[in-house]
């Protein structure tokens, strides 16, 4: 066994069903879909059929569903699109101190702008506190926004009750679920949402394509500006190709988004590694509330850059970064206040529908080789 990947956290393989289904879309749906002649329609056609397929994994209208160029995309068109709205109305904003770039960024560029953050703290698992996200509301808060889950412990958070308190309040709440869409059930209702993020390449879709979700009644204002597209949400000529992918991507992971097997699996690879090196590896992140195919662990005074480095055919990741022998804690585990010795020895396994208890054994063989 020469190569084995447990990163599915950064990107998914594209799933074989998915790269038949885009196939057509290379060859013969080439026309416009905004064309009324014959070549367009049946592309427009393919595009309600993959907004249909999007909206279904999450439970909304086709209509709430703008296709956007991934989760970045989606991430920007949210905060951006809703402060510039309602911009009359405040500039308070709620997050958390662990979300991704993607969300960080933009929220900084705001702040450039006048708008006012509140970061808060989350606890030793990485969960942020409803209550707290309620003591931080102002008269002027107009937006929170919570990831449904952490990319790089799994870690899930309270997002219905944080929406419930969201409605309460009357505030916009919007989650990032691409880590989450495709690997737990995702129901904007159930949620309590107004906004939600998805990215296609985390969940076996191509690269380049995600969506946003935008509950009916939510006005937002275009960072893209042209004709009419997305209904009237993103101008340009929609990405067909990319569109369809992402759709049966969806359709496929709705099929088994209750499955247990992945979390079977990452139970199983969990329970070697424990029993290969007892109490020197630690799980980070919440043991229960995480997303089934995430094990974020850490070797006990060991650097996990070092480890992966000596094990070249294997694919994972670490957050930490190390810079002339020092290493800096990520941005998660450092909010966790994961002591160093314990943080620096941090590596993210990640699984996916193609992994093989055969692939976890030769991974937990080539770890004991190394340490």
């Amino acid at each position: 066994m020469n190569k084995v990947y447990l990163d599915y956290n950064a990107s998914t393989p594209l799933a074989p069903e998915v790269a038949d289904h885009m196939y057509p879309f290379l060859k013969d749906f080439y026309g416009n879909p905004s064309a009324v002649h014959w070549a367009g329609q049946p592309v427009k056609e393919k595009m309600n059929r993959a907004r249909e397929q999007v909206s279904d994994l999450l439970s909304c209208s086709p209509e709430e569903i703008i296709f956007t160029s991934g989760g970045s995309e989606a991430n920007n068109l949210a905060l951006k699109g809703y402060y510039f709205k309602h911009l009359s109305k405040g500039k308070h904003i709620i997050t958390s101190k662990i979300e991704h770039p993607a969300i960080i960024e933009p929220l900084k560029f705001l702040e450039r702008l006048g708008a006012e953050l509140t970061m808060l703290d989350v606890d030793k698992y990485g969960m942020v506190s409803a209550g707290d996200i309620e003591k931080a509301i102002r008269e002027d808060t107009i937006l929170i926004t919570i990831m449904h889950s952490n990319n790089e412990v799994g870690t899930l958070q309270p997002i219905e009750e944080i929406g419930e308190i969201a409605r309460r309040h009357k505030i916009a709440f919007h989650t990032d679920a691409s880590q989450s869409a495709g690997k737990v059930p995702v129901d904007v209702n159930e949620l309590n949402v107004d906004m939600l993020t998805i990215a296609g390449h985390k969940l076996y879709a191509p690269k380049g394509i995600g969506a946003l979700y935008i509950r009916k009644g939510t006005e937002l204002e275009p960072l893209i500006h042209g004709a009419g597209h997305e209904f009237g949400m993103r101008a340009g000529t929609e990405n067909t190709l990319l569109a369809a992918g992402l759709g049966k991507a969806c359709e496929l992971a709705g099929k088994h988004v209750s499955d247990s097997g992945l979390a079977d699996l990452t139970d199983y690879f969990w329970g070697k590694l424990k029993e290969s090196f007892g109490e020197e590896i630690v799980l980070n992140g919440h043991e229960e509330k995480r997303l089934p195919n995430t094990l974020n662990v850490s070797f006990m005074n060991r650097i996990g850059w070092d480890i992966l480095s000596a094990i070249p055919q294997l694919a994972a990741s670490t957050g930490s970064a190390c810079h002339a022998g020092k290493v800096e804690l990520s941005p998660v585990l450092r909010e966790m206040e994961v002591p160093e010795y314990i943080g620096m020895g941090a590596v993210r396994f990640s699984l996916g529908k193609f992994t093989t208890k055969e692939e976890l054994d030769q991974v937990v063989s080539w770890l004991k080789e190394v340490i």
